[in-house]
């Protein structure tokens, strides 16, 4: 379930990129007024306002919010790559594909090749490059599963076919493949990238769990996981990854991010946890 609040009622692109034209151009930038607007607008409609305030002021807005604001309000470590790869959809993901190309000239999978190497490799590039079956149908056959299984169910089977392997897995071994994997040197890499696969794709909201915590409870706040999940899961599963980690930290994911945050910074991060007053 989303936490961000959009109301039925929206004023146009045209008015919004106006609004957001006179908080940059006042006597200091209105903060709040950019955070009421951007913060209670669907990824679409955001997407509108930058093309409406481009082709009316010439300015790109992202640029302008770089200038505007400090580093926190700013968004590749392996982790990211496979957290974007495992929880969009296959089409959601085609199109970041395009979009890298559009922007960089080069193919994602490219970059990703050439940046990695060994089992990284092996698991980050098909993972990147796959188009999954989106569907719920599955077949199961008895195996026994090896690293290199292990990746090629990872990078080109359905979520829900993922599952079912995995639960047939369980009951041929007695215990969870993810209990399996642990098995392993705690200090690889590797392993710990290919166990937060297996979890991304079967409980993301575990996952994500785990990356606030980890986020948020340490010293020094790591802004970009914070930032990212906050912002890229408001409109699909936040809500049920606030009441997990609850359940799981017993407080409130609002007072947690609250209690680490300050400033403007906290104030979207609220607003899309849909904790604010609009």
């Amino acid at each position: 379930m989303a936490t961000l609040k959009v109301s039925s009622s929206v004023p146009s692109p045209s008015e919004d990129a106006e609004q957001l034209k006179t908080a940059f151009d006042g006597w200091g930038t209105n903060e709040d007024l950019i955070i009421s607007i951007l913060a209670h607008r669907s990824a679409e409609q955001r997407k509108v306002i930058r093309q409406t305030y481009h082709e009316t002021f010439g300015e790109d807005l992202l640029k302008t919010l770089d200038k505007e604001f400090s580093n926190d309000f700013e968004t590749s470590s392996n982790q990211v790559l496979m957290e974007v790869a495992c929880t969009r959809s296959s089409t959601q993901l085609l199109h970041a594909r395009q979009a890298y190309h559009a922007r960089y000239k080069k193919a994602l999978e490219e970059d990703v090749a050439h940046h990695t190497t060994g089992d990284f490799r092996k698991l980050l590039v098909p993972l990147v490059t796959s188009y999954r079956y989106e569907g719920d149908e599955v077949n199961i056959k008895d195996k026994h599963y090896n690293d290199e299984e292990i990746i090629r169910i990872l990078s080109t089977r359905s979520k829900a076919q993922i599952n079912a392997t995995f639960n047939r897995y369980q009951d041929d071994h007695g215990e969870e493949i993810l209990k399996s994997l642990e098995e392993g040197d705690e200090d690889d890499k590797f392993l710990g990238l290919l166990r937060s696969t297996i979890q991304c794709l079967t409980r993301p909201e575990l996952y994500f769990v785990d990356v606030l915590r980890s986020a948020i409870n340490k010293t020094g706040t790591d802004e970009g996981a914070l930032t990212r999940i906050v912002t890229t899961r408001a409109e699909i599963d936040l809500k049920v990854i606030g009441e997990e980690y609850q359940r799981r930290n017993s407080i409130p994911l609002e007072k947690a991010i609250t209690k680490d945050t300050r400033g403007d910074y906290e104030k979207m991060l609220v607003a899309l946890l849909g904790e604010d007053d609009a």
